[in-house]
C-alpha cells in the first residue's frame, strides 16, 4: 500500500488535475444526490471512496480530505495525525520518528506538493480533525459544501444515521 501511496505523490500534478475535474463532475450530480438523500447515500459513497482512496493514497477516511492541499500525501497517516505540517521529530533521513521505515508524511507532501507547481495551498491552515467524521465520505461532503456555496449560505448541520452531528460543512 505504502508503494502505491508514494507513487501517488510523485504523480500529485495528474492527480490534482484529474481531481478537479471530478469535483466538477461531483457539483453536477449533486442535485441527484440531494433528491436521493445524503443519508441514503452515505455508506455506499463511503465503501466506494474507501476503495479508491484507500488504494492510491493509503486513506484513512477521516471525512475531511485535505490530499490536494497536501500533495496527494494523507496527512492522517502521520501517526501523530497531524495535519498542519511536520512535527520537531523528523530524522535526519527523512524519516518518521515514531515509525523509523516509513517516510515522513509531510515530507512526501512537500515532495508532492512541488509536483503541483509550488502551489501556496499546502501552507494553508486545515482546521483540526472532527473525529465524528471518521469513516464518512469527504465526496458527499464536497457536494454540501458546493451547494452551500451555490446557495450563499452555510451548509447544514445534521444528524447522521450513525448517531454523529456534522459541523457547520457537514
Amino acid at each position: 500500500m505504502r508503494a502505491f501511496r508514494h507513487w501517488s505523490v510523485r504523480h500529485a500534478h495528474g492527480l490534482k488535475r484529474f481531481y478537479d475535474i471530478f469535483e466538477g463532475a461531483i457539483a453536477a450530480v449533486e442535485p441527484v444526490a440531494r433528491a436521493i438523500g445524503y443519508e441514503r447515500l452515505e455508506r455506499p459513497v463511503a465503501l466506494i471512496e474507501r476503495g479508491i482512496k484507500g488504494a492510491m493514497f493509503d486513506c484513512q477516511m477521516c471525512g475531511q480530505c485535505a490530499l490536494s492541499s497536501t500533495g496527494m500525501s494523507c496527512p492522517m497517516n502521520c501517526p501523530k495525525n497531524l495535519r498542519n505540517g511536520p512535527c520537531g521529530g523528523v530524522r535526519q533521513d527523512l524519516m518518521c520518528e515514531v515509525k523509523p521505515d516509513m517516510p515522513c508524511v509531510w515530507v512526501k507532501a512537500w515532495e508532492g506538493g512541488r509536483d503541483l507547481g509550488g502551489e501556496a495551498s499546502i501552507l494553508d491552515v486545515q482546521k483540526p480533525v472532527d473525529h465524528r467524521l471518521k469513516g464518512t465520505s469527504s465526496w458527499l461532503k464536497v457536494m454540501r459544501d458546493i451547494r452551500a456555496r451555490r446557495d450563499g449560505a452555510a451548509a447544514p448541520v445534521k444528524a447522521s444515521a450513525r448517531g454523529m452531528v456534522g459541523g457547520p460543512d457537514r
